[in-house]
């Protein structure tokens, strides 16, 4: 998929390394929801090489510094799917491991949806459909104001694209010249509603954001090279001007076959047999860059 920023080739060792970490997200979502009973499976795998991208590829962040004050921030749009987020934190050594082993459970503060009051490492309290590429702008101004220069990326999901707020947020960018936002759109096709382009087309997605004033990028989001290329030379443009979009063209319940074939898996809990199964797919690799 062609793009106009210069990408430097990731080598595969860093290849490797992150479908291993897109593979450790997958697992441990499973191992999660099975603490909670019920979760967002499909969308939180479809993002899951993204996530793997930019934590281990491509984001400035300090090992269990979570509020070091020039980190890029991330903030999760879609965020029904934080239990992709939440092992990454824990890895990171944000929260503790035995807070993430009682995910959901009363007096816990991992809940299905992040909430930046009670998380270390999570930027934004998202969940609430259309608000988190206002967060992105608003932290890219303030840090424009004090003189840093993280970047803001920003997740969000398709279906997410047919809320008002997201293009006022995206006229907005555009109109301040707010390059260090970096909006990443999970292309799955799919909501809860059911499939994207049937709730409310949103083609043609590139054309639109580039009315809008942005840069957009197209790219395969379950290639990690590609996407960590990407994440790489747009978050070292110098003095950028012009915020940037990614489309990453991803599957729904990506990397377990049964999920990726059947949309109700948006929400839903595994059967002990099907829970092995998909485990068994996972660590096979069926989720690698395809």
């Amino acid at each position: 998929m062609s793009t106009a920023t210069t990408q430097a080739a990731v080598d595969a060792k860093t290849i490797e390394q992150l479908e291993e970490r897109a593979r450790f997200i997958r697992s441990e979502v499973i191992r999660l929801i099975s603490i909670a009973k019920v979760g967002h499976y499909a969308s939180a795998f479809s993002c899951a090489e993204i996530i793997a991208a930019l934590y281990y590829g491509a984001m400035r962040l300090r090992r269990g510094e979570p509020d070091w004050p020039d980190r890029d921030r991330f903030m999760f749009g879609k965020g029904h799917a934080a239990v992709a987020l939440y092992p990454v934190l824990a890895d990171y050594d944000f929260i503790p491991t035995d807070v993430l082993d009682e995910y959901t459970r009363l007096g816990n503060p991992l809940g299905d949806h992040p909430d930046m009051t009670k998380v270390p490492g999570v930027d934004f309290s998202s969940g609430s459909i259309g608000h988190a590429l206002s967060a992105g702008l608003g932290m890219s101004l303030a840090g424009r104001v004090q003189g840093r220069d993280f970047n803001s990326f920003v997740l969000l999901g398709d279906g997410e694209q047919n809320e008002g707020q997201v293009w006022e947020a995206a006229m907005s960018a555009a109109h301040h010249r707010a390059g260090r936002v970096i909006a990443i759109v999970d292309r799955n096709r799919y909501c809860l509603d059911g499939e994207v382009d049937q709730v409310m087309g949103i083609e043609p997605l590139a054309e639109k954001w580039r009315a809008f004033g942005w840069e957009p990028h197209e790219v395969d989001g379950h290639d990690v090279g590609a996407l960590c290329s990407l994440f790489r030379s747009l978050a070292k443009r110098q003095d950028p001007t012009v915020p940037a979009v990614v489309i990453a063209h991803t599957v729904k319940g990506k990397g377990v076959d049964f999920m990726e074939s059947e949309i109700g898996w948006h929400l839903g809990f595994l059967s002990p047999e099907d829970e092995k199964g998909a485990l068994d797919q996972i660590e096979a690799g069926n989720g690698r860059s395809s």
